[in-house]
């Protein structure tokens, strides 16, 4: 963060003074766990139900804050005081954006692979110049604004993942950071269950175009056909990228490695470059595309382009984190997330990997698809038939459409089975894996991890690893706060 004294910092928030010296300075960063304040922090205590921050707010002073941002005084601590602590931690990120002339922020949206393509855009943009980037998803109301406010004067790009529950939820964070190249990746029926329809997911993410300048970029999937036609709501220019004729930057002659990897040939204006990544799924064709796009705006070079999107790897945990077992067997561990659409996108990177080799795909409920929630499930499990999968063990009975789904394809060779927990899932993996063997895990954040971690702890000692285990996303502390 660049330093603020605090009655810039009270001004930029609409904020008041108590106790506090208006000329001392923040130059740390601005923290809402207090264990991760050092000299110099800005303290955000959010209240909560459970625990206050407020509660921390001398701890958080005795180890370097120079202030608190809160809601109410503190006896003997130097306070911002503000209404409305997360609403004042957007306005003081815009006003730390806004004194940085030579900041390029980068946002991008999508019902899928959002957190993936964040991740290979700030890859190749570090390449270029000092770049910040959320860790994980931390792409809402509160991570927008912790983001935007880890960058300083050096920083020359700001990578930002914009998430959405609703109509005016992108449209806010682009208030908070203001995006000169925006990325709009798919609509899909990811979250559908709180927008209600495919057009109104469209229309909240159509909404980060529309905050574009006119010397802005906006940078669409031609492929896609609701967001190819953003085109018309942005005053920037646009380019597409995608497999499409008339995509700017375009994808030919795709294949495939037996690990599921792409290779293709790069298309641009400035002509043509073969890549061959290291990264699994053939969906990571399109990520790799719109981060293509966003490196040759920023003034990478073609064929610098193409050796580093060769070189981009996994930062964010369970996606499409591939690793081998010491007794053969291959894991697909995509446990961090689920949809119908990134559901698909696994399978078939389980069915291309799996060629020649049997497939087990371990299949969790999948949240937030409202109305659409049998029928998205029932065709998840259809296409896992469909595709070929040798066994399918389908975890919990919220999820057992996806069972029926696969059962209904008359001619399907494989097997399914409904089971009650991630626990039995596990020990019918003990018992019935061979050497050979490819597993996919996949399902929304109900614990379906419990299962890669359980193959990961079978694989200690051998193998080896794309990625750490864990649960994705960032670990913070939200002592009463906005998680």
């Amino acid at each position: 963060m660049i330093a603020l004294s605090l009655a810039e910092v009270a001004s930029a928030v609409d904020g008041r003074l108590a106790a506090a010296d208006p000329d001392a300075t923040v130059t740390g960063p601005v923290e809402f766990d207090s264990r991760k304040v050092r000299q110099g922090a800005l303290f955000v205590a959010f209240p909560g139900e459970k625990v206050d921050g407020h509660d921390y707010a001398a701890a958080a002073v005795e180890a370097g804050a120079v202030a608190v941002l809160g809601t109410r005084e503190v006896p003997g601590v130097p306070m911002v005081l503000v209404d409305d602590a997360l609403a004042a931690m957007g306005r003081l990120a815009r006003e730390v954006v806004d004194r940085l002339p030579g900041l390029t922020v980068i946002g991008l949206t999508g019902s899928s692979g959002k957190t993936t393509t964040k991740d290979l855009i700030a890859q190749l943009a570090a390449r270029l110049g000092p770049t910040v980037a959320p860790p994980g998803s931390f792409n809402n109301e509160l991570g927008h604004p912790y983001t935007a406010l880890q960058a300083g004067p050096e920083t020359r790009y700001l990578v930002m993942e914009k998430g959405a529950r609703g109509v005016g939820h992108v449209r806010y964070l682009c208030d908070v950071v203001p995006p000169r190249i925006s990325v709009v990746l798919n609509v899909g029926v990811a979250h559908i269950g709180e927008f209600g329809s495919v057009e109104t997911i469209a229309l909240a993410k159509g909404e980060l175009v529309e905050a574009l300048p006119a010397d802005g970029l906006a940078v669409l999937n031609a492929d896609d056909p609701l967001v190819d036609a953003m085109a018309s709501r942005t005053v920037a220019r646009v380019i597409r990228y995608g497999e499409a004729a008339h995509a700017d930057v375009r994808a030919e002659d795709v294949t495939l490695d037996d690990r599921g990897r792409a290779a293709y040939t790069l298309v641009t204006p400035e002509g043509t470059a073969p890549v061959r990544l290291g990264l699994t799924g053939r969906h990571q064709v399109s990520n790799t595309l719109a981060a293509a796009a966003v490196a040759r705006e920023l003034g990478m070079p073609l064929a610098e382009t193409a050796i580093a999107l060769g070189a981009l790897g996994l930062v964010s945990t369970r996606r499409m984190d591939v690793f081998e077992r010491a007794d053969g067997v291959t894991v697909i561990d995509d446990s961090y997330n689920a949809n119908p659409a990134s559901m698909a996108v696994a399978l078939r990177a389980l069915a291309g990997i799996g060629r020649e080799r049997r497939t087990v795909a371990v299949l969790g409920y999948m949240a937030e698809l409202g109305p659409f929630e049998r029928d998205g499930h029932a065709e998840v499990g259809r296409l896992a038939a469909e595709l070929g999968v040798d066994r399918l063990l389908v975890v919990g009975e919220p999820a057992a459409p996806i069972h029926e789904g696969a059962t209904s394809v008359g001619d399907w060779g494989g097997e399914s089975v409904l089971l009650t927990d991630q626990a039995a899932a596990v020990e019918v993996l003990r018992s019935e894996l061979r050497p050979g063997d490819v597993v996919l895990v996949k399902g929304s954040r109900y614990r379906t991890w419990e299962v890669a971690d359980a193959l990961r702890a079978d694989a200690a000692g051998g193998g080896s690893t794309d990625a750490t285990g864990g649960p994705a996303g960032p670990a913070v502390a939200t002592e009463g706060g906005t998680a």
